[in-house]
């Protein structure tokens, strides 16, 4: 958590949220503080977050098909074609067709890219290095099996069917 959301939260204490309402302030308290690194990351690295995960595991599989890394990072692969579209722009990566099957993309880095596969301060994974380190292994298992619980149950999720007069209720406000 960082200093800012400390210190608001030390202002004023939270009425009791209960274990699923709690778990998700701390969840969107995560994905906020994901944004907000990635647009710092732009501005001063020149990739977001999820452009520098890309470059991170394709330097780790060199030649990995393009659909491969789309579901090893649990994205679909219309997300995945307009990430790669602009680390290829920017000489970060190189695609090759795959000589076996010529409808799928090889990647790779470019020497430039191999540049950002560097730890590098002010990152998300610097950010979660930190949060990880000293912490013991066990916790961080558990940690990481409610989060892939948590995926795998938004990813089942049926589809909110929001009722006429719902919908027209929250146009109202």
């Amino acid at each position: 958590m960082t200093a800012t959301a400390e210190r608001l939260l030390a202002r004023a204490p939270l009425p009791p949220l209960g274990d699923v309402l709690e778990f998700m302030r701390v969840v969107w308290a995560v994905d906020h503080a994901l944004q907000r690194t990635s647009k710092q990351m732009a501005r001063s690295l020149g990739v977001t977050g999820p452009q520098r995960f890309v470059i991170r595991i394709v330097a780790r599989f060199p030649g990995i098909p393009a659909g491969d890394l789309a579901r090893l990072l649990h994205v679909h692969p219309s997300t995945l074609t307009g990430i790669l579209a602009r680390l290829e722009r920017f000489g970060l990566i190189r695609r090759r067709t795959d000589p076996r099957d010529r409808r799928r993309s090889l990647l790779g880095l470019t020497e430039r890219g191999r540049r950002f596969d560097v730890s590098t301060e002010g990152t998300v994974e610097a950010a979660v290095e930190r949060a990880l380190r000293g912490m013991p292994p066990a916790r961080i298992q558990a940690a990481r099996e409610v989060l892939k619980s948590l995926a795998g149950s938004l990813a089942d999720a049926p589809a909110v069917r929001a009722s006429r007069t719902s919908r027209a209720a929250v146009r109202r406000r």
